[in-house]
């Protein structure tokens, strides 16, 4: 097995915890700030050889694409994961690929098959398993403002993937050129709304900005470019059940029943309509 897809799932797996410990000694903000200053020096640094050849011209889609990732979307799944647990957070973030396929019909004219709508009311299906905590006969949400920042984070997410289908530019170099910009908006927020620094917390978000943002993404890459692509991008579907084990561990959340279910019918959503 391609030994760049484990470790990149292993490291994803923990980010999940990493967001939960972080976030309980940095505010939003902060947290954003330093992980997206990590993510963005390490991109510089993995592009370095190119970087005499790159132009701001060329690259001004990212003005706008560093808005999406990773400025609004991190601001929303780290605001999600501030007032949720981590579990739930997850798992519902974890549904962009569902979203996926409802904007590649709705923006990129493909036919919705039998399959797919099926896969799509299932993994909803789970969504709301999740976000009720089990308690599906009353609709009752448990923390209705948190279940919202994470979908909607699963939303941004995928409009973010349709739009960067467009994009003909290398994926280290848009992934440069977003975080340079998405880095710029981040710090003129930090600068109105103040970055709090405690140590342990700045440790956190690098350990975010490098395992979530920056390195794991460049592994991954790596990963695809094998002759078993297909069978390597099958593996990040492990990434949210082992994310329940190190939660479960490192966190200390007890891991509810309705979150199994919910996870493993938005699992069996995304295989039925993945494309």
């Amino acid at each position: 097995m391609n030994k760049y897809a484990i470790l990149a799932v292993l490291l994803w797996s923990t980010v999940a915890s990493a967001f939960k410990l972080t976030l309980s000694r940095l505010d939003t903000i902060s947290m954003l700030f330093y992980s997206s200053l990590t993510s963005t020096v390490i991109f510089l640094l993995a592009n370095l050889k190119d970087i005499k050849t790159f132009s701001i011209k060329a690259n001004l889609n990212s003005v706008f694409f560093g808005f999406i990732n990773p400025f609004l979307y991190y601001l929303v799944l780290f605001s999600a994961y501030s007032i949720l647990p981590a579990q739930e957070a997850q798992a519902l973030n974890y549904t962009w690929p569902i979203i996926l396929v409802i904007f590649s019909s709705a923006f990129l004219g493909q036919r919705l098959s039998e399959r797919d709508f099926l896969g799509v009311i299932i993994g909803f299906l789970g969504a709301l398993v999740v976000g009720t905590r089990g308690n599906l006969s009353s609709l009752h949400f448990a923390n209705p403002m948190g279940d919202l920042l994470a979908l909607c984070s699963a939303i941004i997410w995928a409009i973010y993937w349709i739009l960067n289908l467009r994009d003909p530019r290398k994926a280290e170099v848009k992934m440069m050129w977003n975080f340079i910009f998405g880095f710029l908006y981040i710090s003129i927020l930090g600068v109105i709304e103040g970055i709090k620094f405690d140590p342990y917390g700045v440790l956190g978000a690098i350990y975010v900005g490098t395992f979530e943002m920056g390195l794991t993404f460049l592994l991954w890459l790596k990963a695809l470019e094998s002759e078993e692509a297909g069978k390597v991008a099958s593996l990040i579907y492990l990434t949210p059940v082992l994310s329940l084990l190190f939660i479960s561990i490192v966190v200390g959340e007890k891991i509810l029943g309705s979150t199994i279910v919910g996870l493993a019918l938005i699992l069996l959503g995304i295989a039925l309509s993945r494309r």
